[in-house]
This record gives structure tokens, sequence and C-alpha cells, in this order.
């Protein structure tokens, strides 16, 4: 089985929400099936359903946590040392040519993307064009808008 890159951080965000699911959530919804129970008859009780819906939920949400991280290729470029090279995990600086906008992304995983808070994903064209490159180089990047250029300003190992 193929294994999947994950930054340190996003290895621990999966942890710390397993570990909700499995000592606060699991125990809550099992409680309310218990509750719902002692109502009476099964069959028209609305609680009893709910609560069945969600522990399903919850363990399919469990199981596809540990999936994760038994797949996991942990990498933490803090261990590394910065040699301005562009790889996976890393945070870059980019400046637009153009018009000398700037913008910082870090390279992660797929299920760690979210470009909204600067996360792209490994396989983006983005981030593709960067991988590999160095502080000062400067990239093409395809878009269906057409290429842009970026100046790599800073990598940060962090």
């Amino acid at each position: 089985m193929n294994r999947v890159p994950m930054t340190a951080r996003g290895a621990e965000a999966l942890k710390v929400e397993l570990q909700e699911l499995k000592t606060v959530a699991r125990p809550r919804v099992i409680e309310a099936i218990a509750e719902a129970r002692a109502h009476g008859d099964l069959k028209e009780n609305a609680e009893y359903h709910a609560a069945r819906e969600q522990q399903g939920f919850i363990e399919g949400r469990i199981a596809e946590i540990e999936a994760k991280l038994s797949n996991a290729q942990i990498i933490d470029v803090s261990k590394l040392t910065n040699d301005g090279k562009v790889i996976f995990g890393t945070t870059v600086v980019l400046s637009n040519t153009e018009n000398g906008n700037e913008m910082t992304y870090r390279i992660v995983g797929e299920d760690e993307a979210d470009i909204k808070n600067g996360l792209i994903n490994i396989g983006s064209p983005i981030a593709r064009a960067l991988v590999g490159k160095f502080e000062g180089d400067v990239v093409v990047v395809k878009t269906p808008g057409g290429d842009i250029e970026y100046e790599i300003v800073e990598v940060k190992y962090e």
C-alpha cells in the first residue's frame, strides 16, 4: 500500500480529533442510546434512531482517521536543514512578478489542504511547480487563466 505524505501538524490534528471522538463523543452517544432505550418501544423512538445514526458517523470517522494515520508517512520539516529548497511541508513566500503581490503557502498532503488558510495540496499545479526549486528562483505556474510567474522570496522549514 502506498504511503501518503502528511505533515507532523496534520498528523497531530488527526490524533487530537481521534482522541476526542474516542473519549468524549463515543461515550456520549452510547449514553444517549442507553437513555433512549430506557424510554421503551424502539420502533417509534426517534431519539434512539438519531443516536444510532450519530454512533455510525462517529465510528466511521474513527475508522477513517485510523486508516489515514496508518498509511501516513509523517514528514517533519522543522527537523531538516533549511537549504532553501522547496519540499513537502515547507512554507513558501511567493511574489507575483507581474504585480508584486506576495502570498504565503505551506505545501501539505491532500487531507490537510485548505487554500483559505494557505495550505496547498502537494498535487496542486502551484505546488508541483514549486517543489524542487530554491529561494530566488522564478517559477511559471500553469493556470486555467494563463501562465503566472512567481519569484520564490523565502522558504521556511517550520
